[in-house]
C-alpha cells in the first residue's frame, strides 16, 4: 500500500516535525498502516503559538464580511474535497463512508452558520438611571484558542470549533487526536492550497505531554475548548491555571434511554438502534443504559435484539455495511471484559459478546446486548463508548428518574412516552444538558453541552460564540 506523508500545518505552511519525527496511522479495521504523519514537539507547539498570536493579530481586525468572505471560500474547499476527506477519516477511524458524512458536513454547516450567528450578536445598550451617561456592551475576539479534539469525529470535531473561533474572530491551534490525525493534516492541506491567512487556523499532533502541556499551561491561549475524556478535562483544567483563559469542554457521557410502559415500541426501538450501533457505538451521546418499564421489557428486548441481529459489519467506501470496527485493540478488550464481569455478576449475555467469525483482523465486535443490568455492574457506572446495550427494568417514573440521575454524567438523556404528565416530570427532573423526547436531532443551530461531570458551556448553536467572545463595557459621559 502506498502510504502518504503528511505535515504540519502551522503559519500557514506546511511543516515537518523541528525533530523529523513521523508517526504511523494504522486502520482498526486491517491493522494496516494508512498514512504517515510529522510528529510535533515542544518546539512546534511553541511555533504554533507564536504563529496563532500573529494570525489573531491580522484576522481579529478584519471586519465581519472580510472574515465572511473567507470561511465561504473553505466553505467550497471542503465540498470539492469531500471525498478524499471522507475517505480519510474511513481509513483512520474504520466508520462506515456514509457516516463520514457527518464529519464533512458538520465543517460545511459550522462555516455557513456562524457568520450569520456573529451578525446577530448586537452590542447592547444599558440604561442609565440617572441619565448622565451613556452605556454600550460589545463583543471582542477573545484570542488564541487551543482546541483538543475526540477521535470519533475527527473532522466533525474540527467543525464544531473552527466556525465559532473564525467568525468571533478567534485564531485557533487544533490538535487532534494521534489516533486520528490523517483527516485534520488533509484538512490544512486544504487550507494551504487556498492561501488561508497565515496563522488563523493551525494543525499539531504530537506527544500529549509535550505537545499539550505547551499549548495549556502557555500564557498565550485566552480560550481551551476540547471534547474528550472527563479525565483528560479535569487534567487539562489543573495545567490551565498558569493564566486565566475561558475553558470549555464537552465531556463523558452515560446517557439514559428511558422507555415509558406508554411508549411507541417500534420507535424506540429503531432509534435505540441507530443510536447505539451508529459509528460503532463511538460516541458521546450513545445511549449507555436503557431502562425500560417492567411491563414492555419482554416485548422492547425481543424487538430490539430482532434488529441488532441484522446489523452487517464490514469495512470499505462502498456503503454495504452498517458498522465498522472499534478504534482500538484495546478498547475492544476493554469492552470485552466488561461485558464479562457484568455476565458473571448476574447479567444475561442476550447477543454477541464476541469478536465475529471471520473478523479476527481489525478490531471488529459483534453488536452486543445484555439483559439484568443492576446499578453496580460496569456497563451501568462506566461509559461503554461501544456497541454494548445494556438492558434494566423500572417500574414507576420516580424509579427511572433516580437510576437516570445515578450518574456522575450529565450530557444526554432520551426519553420515551406517549404520557405529557411523565413527559414533563422526566423532562424537568432529569439532570442532564439535554432531554430528547421521542425522537432526536442534532444540528449546528441546536445547543449541545452537558452538566455535572459531562462538561461546561456549548458547541454549536449561538451559545458556542461565548466561548470565542470577551464583552466590554464602554461608557460615555454626556
Amino acid at each position: 500500500m502506498n502510504v502518504e506523508y503528511k505535515k504540519l500545518y502551522i503559519g500557514g505552511q506546511l511543516l515537518d516535525a523541528v525533530s523529523g519525527a513521523r508517526k504511523q496511522v494504522v486502520c482498526p479495521a486491517t491493522d494496516e498502516v494508512v498514512g504517515e504523519v510529522a510528529w510535533a514537539g515542544v518546539e512546534d507547539a511553541k511555533l504554533a503559538l507564536e504563529e496563532a498570536q500573529k494570525g489573531f493579530k491580522y484576522w481579529s481586525k478584519l471586519s465581519l464580511a472580510d472574515r465572511t468572505k473567507w470561511m465561504m471560500r473553505l466553505r467550497e474547499e471542503v465540498l470539492k474535497n469531500d471525498d478524499i476527506l471522507r475517505k480519510a477519516v474511513v481509513m483512520e477511524m474504520g466508520k462506515t463512508y456514509e457516516g463520514a458524512w457527518e464529519d464533512i458536513e458538520a465543517i460545511v454547516n459550522g462555516l455557513e452558520f456562524y457568520p450569520g450567528a456573529m451578525r446577530n450578536m448586537h452590542d447592547e445598550i444599558i440604561p442609565d438611571i440617572e441619565n448622565t451617561h451613556r452605556h454600550k456592551m460589545v463583543n471582542q475576539p477573545a484570542g488564541v484558542a487551543v482546541a483538543y479534539l475526540a477521535w470519533n469525529f475527527p473532522l466533525l470535531n474540527v467543525g464544531y470549533k473552527i466556525g465559532p473561533a473564525l467568525a468571533a474572530g478567534c485564531s485557533i491551534i487544533i490538535k487532534p487526536s494521534g489516533l486520528t490525525p490523517l483527516s485534520s493534516y488533509v484538512f490544512g492541506e486544504i487550507l494551504h492550497s487556498i492561501n488561508f491567512p497565515a496563522g488563523v487556523i493551525n494543525f499539531i499532533c504530537g506527544q500529549v505531554e509535550e505537545v499539550a502541556q505547551t499549548l495549556t499551561t502557555s500564557k498565550i491561549p485566552k480560550v481551551l475548548t476540547m471534547i474528550g475524556s472527563t479525565a483528560s478535562g479535569r487534567k487539562v483544567m489543573a495545567d490551565s491555571t498558569t493564566s486565566i483563559k475561558h475553558v470549555s469542554m464537552e465531556l463523558g457521557g452515560n446517557a439514559p434511554f428511558i422507555v415509558c410502559e406508554d411508549a411507541d415500541l417500534d420507535l424506540a426501538v429503531n432509534i435505540g438502534i441507530a443510536l447505539k450501533y451508529g459509528n460503532c457505538g463511538q460516541i458521546c451521546v450513545s445511549p449507555n443504559r436503557f431502562i425500560i418499564h417492567e411491563n414492555v421489557y419482554d416485548e422492547f428486548l425481543r424487538k430490539f435484539i430482532a434488529k441488532a441481529k441484522k446489523i452487517k459489519l464490514g469495512f470499505g467506501f462502498e456503503n454495504d455495511h452498517d458498522m465498522g470496527p472499534l478504534v482500538t485493540s484495546k478498547d475492544r478488550e476493554r469492552i470485552l471484559k466488561m461485558v464479562a464481569e457484568d455476565v458473571t455478576s448476574g447479567a444475561t449475555l442476550e447477543l454477541g459478546g464476541k469478536v465475529p467469525a471471520g473478523m479476527e483482523v481489525g478490531n471488529f465486535i459483534e453488536p452486543t446486548v445484555i439483559s439484568g443490568l443492576t446499578r453496580s455492574m460496569r456497563c451501568f457506572r462506566e461509559e461503554i463508548f461501544g456497541p454494548v446495550a445494556a438492558m434494566m427494568k423500572f417500574s414507576t417514573i420516580e424509579e427511572a428518574i433516580e437510576i437516570g440521575n445515578d450518574t456522575e454524567y450529565g450530557l444526554v438523556s432520551y426519553v420515551f412516552s406517549t404520557n405529557e404528565k411523565s413527559i414533563r416530570q422526566l423532562s424537568e427532573e432529569l439532570e442532564f444538558g439535554e432531554v430528547q423526547v421521542n425522537g432526536v436531532k442534532y444540528a449546528i443551530y441546536l445547543p449541545h453541552g452537558g452538566v455535572k461531570e459531562s462538561g461546561i458551556g456549548h458547541d454549536c448553536s449561538y451559545l458556542a460564540l461565548n466561548d470565542y467572545l470577551v464583552k466590554k463595557r464602554i461608557t460615555t459621559a454626556l
